[in-house]
């Protein structure tokens, strides 16, 4: 039985690559699993490929959990869709959306056709990896869930405690001074009302010591 080998990559990290053999026999759903082995991302999300022209423009859809909408439209699920029934092209592409919640966009291109499988691997499998998927947080009952590593967190950790531009113009009216500056400025006063008891204390004891002076 003959093997497609699949080129992915990540739309917006180029350096970040994937290559991996299956069966022409094999359905679209082994394909997308076969990706997130490789990239550590949760599998069982909303995705679809598309039968993509050479400019990577999106055609027919094959799904993996669509919504209602696509389902009436009678959406090609990934589960009963083979491969090798979207093939017409010896460097077929197809253009891969993961997690429409989160969707992060990829290329997938078939790059070799290898007539024979090897009887001691079991495909999907992955031939190569390059570079470190980027990370994903993902909210959960329990907090956050971190898949992955790579890439910057910043702006999602941002946008998981929803900051929010105008913030940056609070904390700079309050001086610099950031979040904390109210509890400073409370302890500032406290140090300035022992200050005045304390030169309270000294001026009582000149006048007592006076005091004693004149009636010896």
């Amino acid at each position: 039985m003959a093997i497609y080998r699949f080129k992915i990559s990540f739309e917006d990290f180029d350096d970040v690559v994937r290559e991996i053999d299956i069966k022409t026999n094999q359905t679209f759903e082994d394909l997308h699993r076969a990706i997130h082995r490789s990239t550590g991302y949760n599998a069982d999300k909303s995705s679809s490929f598309y039968v993509s022209t050479d400019n990577w423009i999106k055609g027919d859809e094959i799904a993996l959990l669509p919504n209602e909408r696509k389902i009436n439209n009678g959406v090609t699920l990934m589960e009963n869709a083979k491969l090798s029934s979207f093939i017409e092209d010896p460097h077929q592409k197809f253009y891969y959306i993961y997690n429409f919640e989160r969707p992060f966009d990829f290329h997938v291109e078939l790059i070799k056709i290898i007539l024979e499988n090897d009887p001691n691997i079991e495909y999907p499998f992955l031939v190569k990896s390059t570079g470190e998927a980027p990370k994903i947080i993902d909210k959960t009952a329990g907090g956050f869930a971190v898949s992955s590593a790579a890439a910057s967190s910043d702006f999602d950790f941002l946008n998981e405690m929803d900051f929010v531009p105008e913030d940056t113009e609070e904390l700079e009216a309050m001086g610099g001074r950031g979040i904390n500056a109210e509890e400073v400025d409370e302890e500032a006063e406290e140090e300035e009302e022992k200050d005045d008891f304390a030169d309270g204390d000294d001026f009582a004891d000149e006048e007592y010591g006076s005091g004693k002076e004149e009636d010896y």
